[in-house]
């Protein structure tokens, strides 16, 4: 029996229901598989971490993620934390950074019985996560933006070749497994040495991977061929900012951002997490749609089933897909879809297509 301890952080805002979700669907599927079970750790993060140790992510957070094979985020509302704590990194932001996980997976893909705005669409945006233009995560110590007076504010950007080499090689490795095509987003017309070396760099790994046609734009350009034409594109590799802003693009693109998956690795874990925020206003109300981290969770599971060459771990990701995507299909929504059902009701009825 292989048992994988995952962390569970509920969050903020609607974070307790979405995760619960998915703890309960994990669960659920891996009785399904013989030989592989999950050990659920429950975790302080955001405001029950405020409240309960004075820190949105306290030590004993941190220092029991060490341990973990991964760990399930819910989202965090941040912007409502005392002022104390909004000068700090927010919860997904300081474990990225004290973890290093420095790439951030986000896929986008047409869905069966979800209206998408583009047609049939499969790609993939790797993030660069730990420097460029965010303050919080780009200086070894101090922040990257300051004010000289009243009036005028500075921010500084990183750009290092070590970051752009790693978050290359994820991609152009990702695209060998699928359409062997990578698509490199960047502005260097207008910030040569910063993205010149990002753009140089990932062309540099590009020629290990021959197999693979390269290809690059601009990011204004992107964004306008994204939305024209987001069946051509494959694997994108970009920065910190270009990334964030160009997959919640592309997952309204194909249906909506509330079912927009990702995980954040470095080389030896992986945190899973929706792209979409806490939605604090539908908090509470047992409406919230899991399927954005539910997904990330599949991503996830499919992460460690090849860190860790299981099969049945593979297995398990393939069913809880497979049950999510025949739910939907079979109609059973949340109200953001067009739907009647309720988070639990619909947990309930993927867990029983389970």
């Amino acid at each position: 029996m292989a048992t994988y301890q995952l962390g569970v952080l509920y969050g903020d805002g609607i974070g307790p229901e979405i995760v619960q979700s998915t703890v309960e669907v994990l669960r659920a599927a891996a009785e399904q598989v013989e030989g592989t079970s999950f050990d659920f750790i429950e975790l302080p993060m955001g405001w029950t971490g405020i409240q309960e140790h004075g820190e949105p992510i306290p030590a004993i957070t941190k220092d029991s993620l060490v341990t973990c094979h991964g760990w399930i985020m819910g989202p965090h509302d941040s912007s409502a934390y005392p002022a104390e704590h909004q000068a700090k990194r927010n919860p997904s932001g300081e474990l990225r950074h004290h973890f290093d996980l420095y790439a951030n997976v986000r896929p986008s893909k047409t869905i069966a019985g979800v209206k998408s705005l583009v047609g049939e669409a499969d790609m993939v945006i790797l993030r660069e996560n730990t420097e460029g233009f965010y303050p919080d995560r780009n200086m070894y110590a101090g922040s990257g933006e300051y004010m000289v007076n009243p009036e005028t504010a500075i921010v500084t950007g990183l750009f290092t070749k070590k970051a752009a080499e790693r978050i290359a090689h994820a991609a152009f490795r990702m695209a060998m497994q699928r359409r062997k095509k990578v698509t490199i987003v960047h502005k260097a017309n207008v910030i040569r040495l910063g993205y010149g070396l990002f753009l140089n760099t990932c062309r540099e790994v590009g020629k290990l991977y021959p197999e693979v046609q390269v290809e690059d734009y601009h990011i204004d350009a992107m964004a306008a061929h994204m939305v024209r034409r987001a069946k051509d594109f494959d694997v994108i590799v970009t920065t910190n900012m270009f990334g964030d802003i160009l997959s919640d693009l592309a997952g309204e693109l194909v249906g909506s951002l509330g079912l927009a998956p990702s995980i954040n690795t470095n080389d030896h874990q992986a945190m899973a997490q929706a792209a979409h925020g806490s939605a604090p206003d539908i908090a509470g109300k047992n409406i919230a749609n899991p399927v954005g981290e539910l997904l990330s969770a599949v991503m996830l599971v499919d992460w460690l089933a090849s860190r860790h060459e299981d099969h049945g771990l593979h297995q398990l990701a393939r069913k809880v897909e497979n049950a999510i995507m025949k739910t939907m299909y079979d109609g059973i929504r949340t109200r953001d879809l067009g739907g009647e059902a309720s988070t639990t009701e619909f947990t309930k009825a993927i867990v029983e297509r389970l």
